[in-house]
């Protein structure tokens, strides 16, 4: 009687013990990760028109072709459910999360909606009809074939900032407003093989937060120190420099007044005069 009792008690743990490794939560690592999807873009700190003593807009260009600025252009196809930032935003305006708005002719208002069709269009993916032969009946029927979105020809982002002086804080801070992705390609038929320029669409930036903050960037030399995109862009670790600054010249651009190496220093007396601002202020 005694060895039953000893032997049932050996079979219910081997049972429960077979229960629990059954149902196992399975975990693709060596520590289980927070879920991303839940994450909420970092909260910034509120801003009153009196508090604000000065302030001047720029307009900068994020190259994706420089090293630090690799992760937002790879990866070009998806990887484990990651994807780079053009395509998340494609992503995002397909699913009607984000609003795209017009590129061209200057306007970065935010003041004409585009669909996506429209976003399309521009990046010359039209859809087309072709004549294809139908399997049963053996006769040409016209075929509509849309065409495909090539997010690799995307290799730099526009950058609408505003930089402000709060006397409530006595600090410089920024607030990144809309964002801009550039096309370089060549036109169809074009032998010469010289690369276009061309800005998308722009969208505002506080309207995609939630999207970017639920996305990882991919951290190719820490995988245990991961950032959304929205972390990226928040704590500005990206490489840029200063196309334009607000003026009272017809809002123009550096490269209409200036070219090659006086532009780049241009730009950077641009960047100096902001940070030189704040300097100023304090006595030492």
């Amino acid at each position: 009687m005694r060895k039953l009792v000893i032997y049932l008690g050996l079979a219910a743990f081997i049972i429960a013990l077979g229960h629990k490794y059954a149902g196992a939560q399975i975990v693709n690592g060596a520590y289980k990760r927070n879920d991303i999807y839940e994450k909420k873009p970092m909260p910034l700190p509120k801003v009153r028109e009196a508090d604000v003593f000065w302030s001047k807009t720029i307009w900068r260009v994020i190259d994706l072709h420089e090293k630090m600025n690799i992760p937002l252009y790879y990866p070009t196809h998806e990887v484990n459910g990651r994807s780079n930032l053009i395509t998340l935003l494609l992503k995002g305006i397909e699913n009607k999360q984000i609003t795209p708005y017009d590129a061209r002719e200057e306007e970065d208002e935010f003041k004409v909606p585009m669909t996506y069709s429209q976003v399309k269009e521009i990046f010359g993916a039209k859809s087309t009809t072709v004549q294809r032969t139908d399997f049963e009946t053996g006769e040409l029927v016209d075929v509509k074939v849309s065409g495909e979105i090539r997010s690799e020809e995307i290799k730099q982002i526009m950058l609408k900032e505003e930089w402000y002086f709060d006397k409530l804080t006595s600090a410089m801070h920024v607030r990144i407003i809309g964002m801009c992705p550039i096309r370089e390609y060549v036109r169809e038929g074009d032998e010469s093989g010289q690369v276009q320029r061309q800005k998308v669409f722009w969208v505002y930036f506080p309207e995609i937060r939630p999207l970017l903050a639920r996305n990882l960037v991919l951290n190719p030399y820490n995988e245990a120190n991961q950032l959304s995109f929205d972390d990226l862009f928040i704590n500005r670790l990206f490489s840029s420099y200063v196309i334009k600054e607000s003026n009272i010249y017809n809002n123009r651009s550096i490269v209409d007044y200036l070219s090659g190496r006086e532009a780049m220093l241009e730009s950077k007396r641009i960047e100096e005069e902001i940070f030189n601002y704040e300097q100023d202020l304090w006595e030492y």
